[in-house]
């Protein structure tokens, strides 16, 4: 398995890896299918190419399987934190360590990033397999999003957690 930083040159791959995502886990994220689908594919090169945020990818056998971005607060009184977001694997690529690996990466770019003191994240209250790994790589839990979402079906809640650098 090989973790990179994605660049706009991977902007194809990334963006049929996000509709995956989308698709299978509609309930983990905010962006809905049919606005994606509508996106251009130049804006998914613009954000793999902003100075501000960094998307990791994990490829097994040259195919982009799991991503994971960092994005760095702009405020000036807020840039000593960051989101993670857009955390995904595909179901073949589960059970092999993809996540602890992507999220492994990030951390450590994370703590080589000037000024940076906090990650913060939001993760769907029921995704326990995602909370567990959260916990074991030292994220907290500090409160809940009740309703955070709402889809066509349902409300959905979310966990706010926070790992300190």
């Amino acid at each position: 398995m090989e973790i990179r930083i994605l660049t706009a040159d991977d902007a194809s791959a990334y963006y049929a890896l996000r509709i995956e995502a989308l698709r299978l886990a509609p309930d983990a994220f905010s962006t809905r299918l049919e606005d994606a689908l509508n996106r251009p594919i130049e804006k998914t090169k613009e954000n793999l190419s902003l100075e501000y945020a960094v998307t990791f990818g994990a490829y097994i056998d040259e195919k982009l399987v799991g991503n994971v971005t960092l994005s760095r607060n702009t405020s000036p009184n807020m840039n000593h934190r960051a989101s993670v977001y857009a955390v995904y694997v595909t179901p073949e690529a589960r059970g092999m360590g993809t996540a602890r690996r992507l999220m492994e990466e990030l951390i450590a770019y994370a703590e080589s990033w000037s000024g940076l003191e906090k990650l913060d994240l939001m993760v769907a209250s029921h995704n326990e397999p995602a909370k567990k790994l959260y916990n074991a790589l030292g994220f907290e839990k500090y409160g809940v999003d009740v309703k955070a979402m709402k889809t066509k079906e349902k409300y959905i809640d979310e966990d706010l957690m926070v790992k300190f650098l």
